[in-house]
C-alpha cells in the first residue's frame, strides 16, 4: 500500500461523521453504504464476510456500472469550512476501486443544494489506484458547507477525507461570551508535539470527550531526561479564562503533572513555530494531575492578554484526552 503523510492533515477533517458530516444524496452504494466512507476510523477487512449484496466492505461502493455516466456522492459538512486538502483512500479496494475521481463544493446557507445550486470544480478528475492513499493539496479561498465526491465510473472508496479550517463569523460573536478557543470546530488547530506514538496531537480539539485511549493524545515512555509538549494554535486571538485538562481513559499512563505557556504570535511559519515556543510566558504553572478525570484551573491562570497559540507541557510523558482553552475574543 501507498502511503506518504501530507502537511494539509494538520487540519481538521471537514468530512469526519463525528462532527456531523453524512452522505444526503448518492447516486448507487449497493455493495457498501455511502457514509461508511466517512468514519473516523482506519478502515478494516473483514476476511470472508459476506451480506445479501455481496463481500462486506469498509466505505463507499457502487455497482459495476452497465450504462453511461459515473456514481457520486453529495456531503454535507457538519461544519462549513475553507478546504486545504483531500485525501481519497482506496485501502483494501484491489480489483474495485475507480480509475479516477473528482470533487466540487459549493456554499449553501440554508438547507442543502438543489438544481439551481452553483457548483465549483476543487479537484479536477485525479487518477487513482488500488488499496492507496491518495493526497491532493487544494487552494480555496472561500468556506463550503456540502462537497459532490464524483468517481469515474464506479467502484470502491473506503474514506474520504477534506481536511480544511471550520469557518466561523468572528464578528458575530459577543465580546462578553466565552468560547473554547482551542476547539476544532472553533479553527483551533495542533500544530507541532514531541511525540505522537500512541494518538495523534490532533484529537485534544476534537468535540466532545474521549471515546478511549485511541481519541487523545499519547507519547512512547520517555526514557530520556526532558518531557513532552505539544503546539496548539487558538481559532482567534483571545484571553484565557480557564483551562480544561481531561484525562479520561488514561490510568495508568497518565501525565504525572502539567504546565501551559502563551504567546501572540506575530509572523512566522507553522514550520517554525517550535523554535518560538521556547520563550513564551507562562500561562498556567505547573499544576498535578490524576487518571481518568476532567481538571479544571481558573485562579491559577496568568493575566497574560490576547494570545493566538500555547504550548501544552506534560511531565514527563503520557496521554492527554482534551484541551480546552476557554476565554474572551480579542477584539
Amino acid at each position: 500500500m501507498k502511503t506518504c503523510a501530507a502537511p494539509f492533515e494538520k487540519y481538521l477533517n471537514l468530512a469526519d461523521a463525528r462532527l456531523g458530516s453524512r452522505v444526503i444524496e448518492v447516486s448507487d452504494d449497493w455493495f457498501a453504504a455511502a457514509d461508511r466512507m466517512l468514519q473516523p476510523g482506519e478502515p478494516v477487512w473483514k476476511e470472508g464476510v459476506f451480506d445479501d449484496n455481496g463481500k462486506w466492505m469498509d466505505g463507499w461502493e457502487s455497482r459495476r456500472k452497465r450504462f453511461e455516466g459515473y456514481d457520486h456522492a453529495v456531503i454535507r459538512l457538519g461544519v462549513p469550512g475553507v478546504l486545504k486538502g483531500v485525501d481519497i483512500d482506496t485501502r483494501h479496494f484491489t480489483g474495485n476501486y475507480p480509475p479516477s475521481a473528482s470533487l466540487e463544493a459549493c456554499f449553501v446557507a440554508a438547507g442543502d443544494p438543489d438544481q439551481e445550486t452553483q457548483w465549483t470544480e476543487v479537484l479536477p478528475a485525479v487518477e487513482l489506484c488500488g488499496d492507496s492513499h491518495h493526497y491532493h493539496a487544494l487552494d480555496c479561498a472561500q468556506p463550503f458547507t456540502h462537497l459532490r465526491f464524483n468517481i469515474y465510473p464506479d467502484g470502491g472508496v473506503a474514506r474520504l477525507r477534506v481536511h480544511g479550517i471550520p469557518y466561523r463569523d468572528w464578528s458575530a460573536q459577543g465580546g462578553e461570551e466565552a468560547i473554547d478557543l482551542a476547539a476544532a470546530l472553533n479553527g483551533g488547530r495542533a500544530l507541532a508535539c514531541s511525540d505522537e506514538h500512541f494518538g495523534r496531537m490532533g484529537n485534544l480539539l476534537n468535540p466532545g470527550r474521549g471515546v478511549n485511549m485511541g481519541d487523545g493524545w499519547e507519547t512512547a515512555r520517555r526514557r530520556t531526561p526532558g518531557n513532552d509538549w505539544v503546539i496548539v494554535a487558538l481559532g482567534h486571538p483571545g484571553e484565557i479564562e480557564r483551562i480544561v485538562v481531561d484525562t479520561l481513559h488514561f490510568k495508568g499512563n497518565y501525565p504525572d503533572s502539567c504546565s501551559i505557556q502563551g504567546a501572540f504570535v506575530k509572523g512566522g511559519t507553522d514550520a517554525q513555530i517550535e523554535t518560538q515556543s521556547l520563550f513564551w510566558r507562562e500561562l498556567l504553572p505547573s499544576q498535578k494531575l490524576s487518571m481518568h478525570q476532567e481538571h479544571e484551573f481558573a485562579e491559577q491562570i496568568a493575566a497574560l492578554g490576547p494570545i493566538t497559540h500555547v504550548r501544552l507541557n506534560i511531565f514527563p510523558d503520557g496521554g492527554v484526552s482534551r484541551l480546552r482553552l476557554f476565554g474572551k475574543v480579542a477584539k
